[in-house]
């Protein structure tokens, strides 16, 4: 999923940074944002800056919102879940497994 969403982020906004003169702030966040995702680092922070900055997108442009929300989607999700072991969150901060209690009947 890091590697979907990073991808596609920075390709948008490599695309966005580089069809005109006057530099969009969003294409930056989201070129950050992707560069974050990929490299698994600050998943939990960069996972809410990409669902908001899709939502923002979905609501803001006019024509079809679908890859926005998908995007969306996987930004909540990996906000939600985190990086997984091959990450540099992982390796920064050691990897967190969750886990549900014992059942004691």
């Amino acid at each position: 999923m890091r590697l979907v969403a990073g991808t596609s982020l920075i390709i948008h906004g490599l695309k966005s940074l580089l069809n005109g003169p006057p530099i969009d702030p969003l294409a930056a966040v989201a070129t950050g944002g992707g560069v974050l995702l990929l490299a698994g680092l600050w998943t939990p922070i960069s996972g809410t800056l990409v669902a908001a900055l899709a939502l923002w997108h979905t609501f803001s442009q006019l024509g079809n919102p679908w890859s926005c929300i998908f995007l969306a989607t996987i930004g909540a999700a990996l906000a939600l879940v985190g990086p997984g072991a091959w990450s540099a969150d992982a390796w920064l901060f050691g990897w967190k497994r969750m886990g549900f209690p014992e059942r004691r009947d």
